[in-house]
């Protein structure tokens, strides 16, 4: 595990370089979809903002409800000096900045249909650093077990020399997949805003599974904070997946007609 590369005279850090490299490829995608879909426009763009300002913020401020002992948690200005590497806290703040950004700009389309591949190839990426730098797992037997150096922070496993589950590289299979048939759904599901149910509901299914073979700390019925955080969350998804397939939103009944069909611009 290497938090920083030494290029020339210049220390890069790993994690936020590819983090970085994540929302840039989030972003170009993201642009991609609003030309193909003929709408790019400065709502947009606003929303986009609105999206990048909230998640900074989100992953900042996660690490307020790491303890269950809210006295143990960090104080606001703790949380932003140091911040935190939680993406869901990531997500949940740029969903939140979307909101708002499109409410001060008086946007009532929806855009989450746009955000959707953005975020998949966006975390993928991302989860690259997470691989190159974090704790991987918890210890296993499989043979695809790695080793990290014992000097990996929160990471007991690594100090008694144990392979572990490399669990940000199941991640980062699972966003890639999720990515490539975001982009096979995109002109066969035409819900406006299906798209992102499908891929929300998806992710919290895998990222509450994941947990178990992760090193996140178990706090309850040997459930982690994050699975605590999704069960709530994987209920209302199932019951808005459950409704949207009861209203036919899920029905693929052009999947014969050209993937990439672009709507006449006005």
């Amino acid at each position: 595990m290497i938090p920083q590369w030494q290029i020339g005279p210049v220390q890069v850090p790993v994690h936020g370089l590819f983090v970085g490299l994540g929302v840039l490829a989030a972003v170009l995608v993201f642009v991609h979809e609003a030309r193909r879909r003929g709408a790019v426009n400065e709502q947009s763009l606003v929303a986009v903002t609105g999206a990048l300002v909230g998640g900074a913020i989100g992953m900042r401020l996660s690490g307020l409800t790491r303890h269950l002992d809210f006295s143990a948690n960090p104080t606001v200005e703790q949380a932003w000096e140091y911040g935190s590497k939680s993406i869901l806290g990531g997500l949940l703040g740029a969903y939140v900045g979307v909101l708002i950004a499109k409410r001060l700009g008086g946007y009532r389309g929806k855009t989450g249909d746009l955000f959707a591949p953005a975020v998949a190839l966006g975390m993928a990426i991302g989860r690259i650093g997470c691989l190159l730098t974090e704790a991987p797992g918890r210890p296993t037997t499989l043979p695809w077990g790695v080793h990290a150096p014992a000097s990996t922070p929160e990471c007991p496993g690594c100090l008694a020399g144990l392979a572990m589950h490399p669990s940000f590289a199941y991640e980062i299979v699972f966003q890639l997949a999720a990515f490539a048939v975001l982009m096979w759904l995109r002109p066969r599901i035409t819900h406006p805003g299906e798209l992102f149910v499908i891929y929300v509901a998806a992710y919290a299914v895998f990222r509450f599974f994941v947990e178990f073979v992760r090193a996140n700390e178990t706090v309850w019925l040997d459930l982690t904070r994050p699975q605590w955080f999704l069960l709530p969350s994987l209920a209302l998804l199932g019951f808005r997946v459950w409704r949207g397939y009861r209203r036919g939103y899920y029905r693929i009944s052009s999947a014969d007609r050209e993937d990439d069909r672009v709507p006449a611009a006005n």
